[in-house]
């Protein structure tokens, strides 16, 4: 396994383009599915669960054509199987975002359960209860969820989710797209990937309409036709990168983002003491060499504060003035960073479902191991601040949500290489 070592203590500046969000380009790309021809998807980024989506198409006789900016083109009419294994299902959950498309296009489908999980579990629950309700007939066996539309196809439906659910929000939306009536899905998702999927669904003549409000109304329509589509940009990326620049005392623009759909986090980081001013497609953030201030953070749907720029922040607060509390209300055992942040120095209590965060003026380099996505993020937040060296393990965690992290680190003048494992 590849392996980051950084070298600590150099102050970031400059600026680097944010790539396409994974959140957003997942659901499109499984919305391809729908057409009725080819479709072409700009600005994907390049990373792990991108290409094992691609894979999956590929698996099901659909042959996509990248060109070389990454754009893809896909035409569903090459479909073969309609069946998604569990041995590329189980490397990523959003898989299941075929579900809806295919039962909707094609009739049927049949897709792996998401690696350890149970049908009992309230995501995929969400998704099979709101396909039943547009009268699709379902069974769950053998670790497969398998579908069939009924006869004349899905209706339209009133569906409540109990719980908010962003792809399951997204896998009922699509699946409405082409059921015959009108659909209402209540308590729905309203983060921005959520409208870029709808904007991407009526860019193919879909009637989407209230994406980013918590009632989103479509009304099916018979065929979706071709179209090109360029995936929004990454809300997450950009936080990461704006967060790396105020932990360093520093100063980084980053273009090709939106300021609009990172609200909740350029006002924490404000809170912390950094000057950001943003253009209609830039944000750039200043510390001005100070040390950024505690804040306490509170994760909760959008747009409140996202769940995923939640252990960023805690590697802010480890090396700010003063303490912050961190409270997590989306995800249990979402602290695991924390533990290895103890490694280098962090002074970080967890009390259920909150970290309290003392600030120190140093962090010192160690061989830590990164256990999720975002979690590997705030140890390289950590370690381009600490003192000395620190070795990052596991880092197929960072591949999977972070285009090239060691070059624009690097293009910023962060101490960063990657090393064969």
């Amino acid at each position: 396994m590849d392996k980051l070592i950084i070298t600590g203590g150099a102050r970031l500046d400059g600026e680097i383009r944010i790539s396409g969000a994974k959140n957003s380009a997942l659901p499109i790309l499984a919305a391809t599915l729908l057409c009725d021809g080819p479709v072409t998807v700009a600005n994907l980024p390049h990373l792990h669960d991108i290409t094992t989506m691609i894979e999956l198409f590929g698996r099901m006789g659909i042959e996509p054509v990248i060109d070389e900016k990454l754009a893809v083109e896909i035409d569903p009419r090459t479909i073969k199987t309609l069946i998604a294994p569990y041995e590329l299902v189980k490397t990523m959950r959003a898989s299941i975002l075929v579900l809806g498309p295919m039962v909707a296009r094609f009739g049927e489908a049949e897709v792996a359960l998401p690696g350890g999980c149970a049908i009992g579990s309230r995501p995929v629950d969400l998704h099979i209860r709101g396909l039943e309700a547009m009268g699709a007939v379902i069974d769950v066996e053998g670790g497969y969820i398998k579908a069939k539309a009924p006869e004349g196809g899905l209706r339209g439906a009133h569906f409540f989710f109990d719980t908010v659910s962003v792809t399951g929000t997204e896998n009922i939306m699509m699946a409405a797209a082409l059921a015959k009536g009108r659909s209402v899905l209540a308590n729905a998702a309203r983060e921005p990937e959520v409208v870029d999927l709808a904007n991407f669904l009526n860019a193919m003549g879909a009637k989407v309409s209230g994406a980013g409000t918590d009632t989103i109304t479509i009304d099916g329509v018979e065929r979706l036709h071709t179209t090109t589509y360029k995936v929004m940009p990454d809300r997450i990326e950009t936080g990461t990168y704006l967060v790396a620049a105020a932990v360093t005392g520093g100063r980084v623009k980053v273009k090709d983002t939106d300021p609009t759909i990172l609200e909740a986090v350029l006002e924490k980081l404000r809170e912390a003491g950094a000057e950001i001013t943003c253009g209609e497609d830039w944000i750039e953030l200043n510390m001005h060499g100070k040390r950024p201030k505690a804040v306490n953070v509170r994760t909760a749907p959008y747009p409140a504060f996202p769940t995923d720029m939640q252990a960023q922040f805690i590697s802010l607060n480890a090396i700010a003035e003063g303490t912050g509390a961190v409270i997590e209300t989306i995800f249990e055992n979402r602290f695991m960073h924390v533990y290895e942040l103890h490694r280098m120095g962090a002074k970080i209590q967890v009390e259920g479902n909150t970290a309290i965060v003392t600030g120190t003026e140093k962090l010192k380099g160690a061989p830590v191991m990164a256990t999720d996505l975002r979690a590997s993020a705030s140890l390289v937040i950590s370690a381009l601040i600490a003192e000395g060296d620190t070795l990052i393990d596991r880092i197929y965690h960072i591949d999977r949500g972070y285009e090239c992290i060691e070059e624009k680190l690097q293009m910023l003048g962060a101490k960063i290489r990657r090393v064969p494992g």
